[in-house]
């Protein structure tokens, strides 16, 4: 897959702006756009905004394209039909981030300032691994999670497809966490949790489907 000189980034509000700050700083690409669908956001960052979403297949032979939306669905939707199309999405990885040896990390993932992700770890498609947090050794995180900023996970953790852990999670060793689940913020997972849902608490309970 050819890398481009130019990166193009799809979604100019705050985790677009958070995403095109770690490009910034990888010193990787000459020029950075952005593309959305709010028609009164012109710039971002002093970025201009040159396009909507629907346009980015237009781009893909000048641009590696990164997607910074936030929902995970929409996300996974878009960066799949843009690899359909050819598109070439890069990884986003903050230079004061730290990267264990033997850690995998999928395309279209942004690993944010301050991330620490150790050693034998898999980090998949799509995710967001936000400011502050750690993973431990041996962890799967699977497709589009979104692991929130201050975000802790033990070893030999596993979180399935979809999740989002909110801000401040603590997650136990040797812990599975199904997709599609919602965690909400300051939660302490310490079992299993093996049904889709949204979960709070310490330790953490169901409160809806």
């Amino acid at each position: 897959m050819v890398k481009h000189k130019e990166l193009l980034i799809i979604g100019a509000g705050g985790h677009g702006k958070v995403a095109a700050d770690i490009a910034r700083k990888m010193r990787r690409w000459q020029r950075i756009k952005f593309l959305d669908d709010n028609e009164n956001i012109k710039s971002a960052m002093g970025i201009d905004v040159i396009d909507i979403t629907d346009s980015a297949a237009n781009y893909i032979r000048q641009y590696d394209i990164f997607i910074a939306i936030g929902c995970s669905k929409t996300r996974e939707k878009i960066q799949e039909q843009l690899l359909i199309s050819g598109a070439n999405i890069p990884r986003l990885i903050h230079p004061c981030s730290i990267i264990g040896d033997n850690v995998e990390i999928g395309i279209g993932t942004v690993i944010m300032a301050g991330a620490v992700i150790n050693c034998c770890s898999k980090i998949g498609r799509g995710c967001i691994i936000n400011t502050g947090s750690t993973i431990g050794h041996d962890n799967t995180i699977e497709d589009y999670v979104h692991i929130s900023s201050g975000v802790h996970t033990a070893g030999t953790v596993k979180v399935g497809k979809n999740t989002w852990i909110g801000i401040g999670s603590v997650i136990s060793n040797n812990i599975n966490v199904t997709g599609g689940c919602v965690v909400g913020a300051g939660t302490v997972i310490v079992k299993d949790i093996i049904e889709a849902g949204i979960y709070v608490g310490v330790p953490a309970r169901k409160i809806a489907k």
